[in-house]
């Protein structure tokens, strides 16, 4: 075979099969082949030698962040003071009342928490209720702050007659008030159907003052002559229990102390106080006064009348009045007292009565058998005054 100048010799398939299997000089054979490593080469200890450093080093880091997230976890547990260790859960329920901030994202504790104490006192039939203070109220201003203050509903009940408040404070999440308001004429019956409604609200200058949290404590729970403190979380605005008798509805309360005189040979009736009379102004208020009558009255004569007190649901009168008549005929007698709101250009509106006598019951009845007992002594009792009363004339 003869090569023209300048021309390569061709390469033989021997040669090329040679060149392909040489491992010497061909750089290309080199790099294809590292796709397969002969099982001998050690290549491999590189990379497991890496993995095991950076697994060491990331275990370490979540030891030590698993440190951390106990030492997180365990640090709240002290406040649970419930003993509920097994699961979260229960955990959280009793950390709800002692949080001090109250800003969680529960509805209990984001509305905040009020410490308040109760007392009945049996004897003078009255109910204190201290108002202490609040904790981590909801922000309600634009300033993130509140303008609080408490105010107390006895339930069931006209909400106007039976509302007691606080002062208002300024410009706090945290207000202490350290007040106590008291409720008169409230009865062992009182203890056992009545509940309390304490609601704290932001007052507002020029809005409608707005509802922050309420609580609602039965009075049962309630011991007579003890005081029970509570610390309690608020809780949402609840529903208003309508479904009661209105044919029984209560419109107030009435104060009257009844005496035989043996020196003066009559009956006196005192007319002490009235309160939560039930509202019948259009200014939310009444003006109220009390008359009494001893019936069968065949003469007309028994009538008598207290003064007018202006503007109030909480009127003291002290007046008393005396009726002629022997001890023996007090048994045959009934004492019917109505409560009436004055207006001027119209009829008078009646709010309530109550009636004493032989005929009446439970602590009508008692009050009046206590009187026909025990001469020449002044027996005091609240009774409840109802918008049904039978054998009165609903007019003035």
């Amino acid at each position: 075979m003869t090569l023209r100048r300048g021309e390569k010799p061709p390469i033989s398939i021997q040669e090329h099969m040679a060149i392909d299997v040489c491992p010497g000089p061909i750089k290309p054979i080199k790099q294809i082949s590292d796709y397969f490593p002969p099982a001998a080469r050690a290549p491999p200890a590189a990379p497991p030698a890496e993995p095991p450093r950076r697994p060491r080093r990331d275990h370490r880091d979540d030891d030590e962040e698993e440190d951390e997230e106990e030492d997180e976890d365990e640090a709240p547990r002290p406040l649970g003071a419930s003993g509920a260790t097994p699961a979260p859960a229960p955990a959280k329920c009793p950390e709800e009342p002692v949080d001090p901030e109250g800003y969680e994202s529960d509805d209990c504790t984001a509305l905040g928490t009020l410490d308040f104490s109760l007392l009945y006192d049996q004897e003078n039939n009255a109910l204190h209720c201290t108002i202490s203070k609040a904790k981590g109220l909801k922000p309600m201003d634009h300033n993130g702050l509140a303008d609080p203050y408490v105010k107390l509903h006895l339930l069931p009940g006209a909400s106007k007659a039976n509302k007691l408040r606080t002062k208002t404070l300024r410009n706090t999440l945290n207000p202490t008030w350290n007040e106590t308001l008291t409720y008169y004429g409230i009865t062992d019956e009182d203890m056992i159907r009545k509940t309390l409604r304490i609601s704290v609200c932001d007052e507002d200058k020029f809005r409608h003052n707005e509802f922050i949290g309420e609580t609602r404590i039965p009075l049962k729970k309630l011991k007579p002559n003890q005081t029970k403190s509570f610390s309690i979380c608020l809780e949402k605005q609840l529903p208003m229990d309508k479904t009661e008798d209105k044919s029984l509805e209560e419109r107030g309360r009435i104060l009257i102390s009844l005496k035989y005189s043996s020196q003066k040979q009559g009956l006196l009736v005192g007319i002490v106080r009235c309160a939560h009379l039930a509202a019948m102004d259009a200014n939310g208020y009444s003006d109220p006064y009390v008359k009494t009558y001893l019936k069968p009255d065949e003469d007309k004569k028994s009538k008598h009348k207290t003064a007018v007190k202006k503007k109030t649901l909480n009127p003291e009168f002290n007046e008393e009045f005396c009726y002629e008549i022997k001890h023996g005929d007090l048994a045959k007698k009934t004492l019917e007292v109505t409560v009436w709101d004055y207006d001027i250009g119209k009829s008078n509106d009646f709010i309530g009565g109550v009636v004493l006598g032989i005929n009446a019951k439970g602590e009508r009845l008692k009050h009046w058998f206590d009187c026909l007992k025990n001469k020449d002594k002044k027996i005091e009792r609240w009774h409840t005054l109802t918008n049904e009363l039978p054998g009165a004339v609903l007019s003035d």
